[in-house]
């Protein structure tokens, strides 16, 4: 009998890497000889949550740890730095991923390797199972694919967002009799109710880890569309970061981007002379405040990390 492939991907699970899990573990169980579960390595977050029940898919279990024993695929991510300490004593069979090679994973053997430059890890999946698995696959995994695409796009209006990733979702909004409009309004409402986050909670909604220079720097985002909200909340929020700076040893400074998804634009905190420099070199310009407006940045990915200097 196979093993039991676990299925996973970062930390501070988002839509896509949460039902990415799901997707591919629900493929290798039903149309593999590979039995799978997948997993998520954190709390959900408000719109993932209000995905699975849309859609009537269970979550998947928290997995705390990993061990020399587990054999295991990650999706949406290559990141060491968004897993496990132990990563690389684990048997990784795979990785699905959308997002640029970072380096620092290492494997026991060779393994299976898919990264594609689309906006989202379902799209790149969808590719994989092919159109007529797609065409047959149950409302569930139907839905949940659909949900990642608008959630990583931000129903297309992300620069990641590549013609044949709204071809793909457009396809299962047909198959599914979904208003993408309409559907993608309830999701961002799902995700604009921060009411009951701490400061340093939203802080971790949606935060990567990332080397800048010689400085390791968490990246977190925000995306809504009541950035309102978020922003009377500053004070606080900056606040927490410093706390969190305090308990990790190994971060040198935290970039929390509120990401207004209807006006297209982030809005970034402030705090010291080291995000001051950063904002300031990364995206060309001059503070004389605790934030800066970014019109047009809506990507962390494709606009944000790979803008980031020293």
């Amino acid at each position: 009998m196979a093993a039991l492939i676990k299925v996973f991907g970062h930390k501070a699970p988002d839509t896509d890497t949460t039902c990415c899990a799901i997707l591919w573990a629900w493929y290798l169980n039903e149309h593999t000889s590979t039995p799978a579960t997948p997993y998520v390595l954190g709390e959900l977050n408000k719109e993932t949550s209000f995905v699975l029940n849309r859609w009537k898919v269970p979550q998947p279990s928290l997995l705390e740890s990993v061990s020399t024993e587990d054999e295991i695929v990650i999706v949406d991510t290559n990141n060491p730095q968004e897993l496990f300490e132990n990563i690389n004593d684990a048997k990784i069979t795979a990785i699905i991923d959308h997002h640029k090679l970072v380096g620092g994973l290492e494997t026991l053997a060779p393994i299976t390797v898919t990264m594609r430059p689309l906006a989202s890890t379902a799209s790149v999946i969808h590719d994989l199972v092919g159109d007529a698995v797609v065409a047959s696959m149950p409302e569930g995994m139907a839905g949940l694919m659909l949900s990642c695409i608008l959630s990583d796009t931000l129903e297309f209006r992300s620069p990641t967002t590549t013609p044949h990733d709204k071809t793909i979702a457009e396809k299962l909004a047909r198959q599914l009799n979904v208003d993408i409009s309409a559907y993608a309004a309830e999701m961002f409402a799902a995700k604009s109710d921060v009411s009951d986050y701490t400061d340093s909670g939203l802080i971790h909604i949606d935060s990567k880890k990332f080397e800048v220079g010689d400085k390791n720097i968490r990246v977190s985002v925000v995306e809504t569309t009541t950035p309102a909200t978020i922003l009377a909340r500053k004070e606080g929020i900056i606040a927490a970061i410093k706390s969190i700076l305090a308990q990790e040893s190994d971060t040198h400074g935290v970039l929390f981007f509120v990401i207004d998804i209807l006006k297209e634009e982030a809005t970034v905190f402030v705090y010291d002379n080291l995000t001051k420099q950063i904002v300031e070199k990364s995206f060309g310009v001059s503070l004389a405040g605790d934030s800066a407006v970014l019109p047009g940045v809506v990507s962390r990915k494709k606009q944000i990390v790979p803008a980031l200097k020293i």
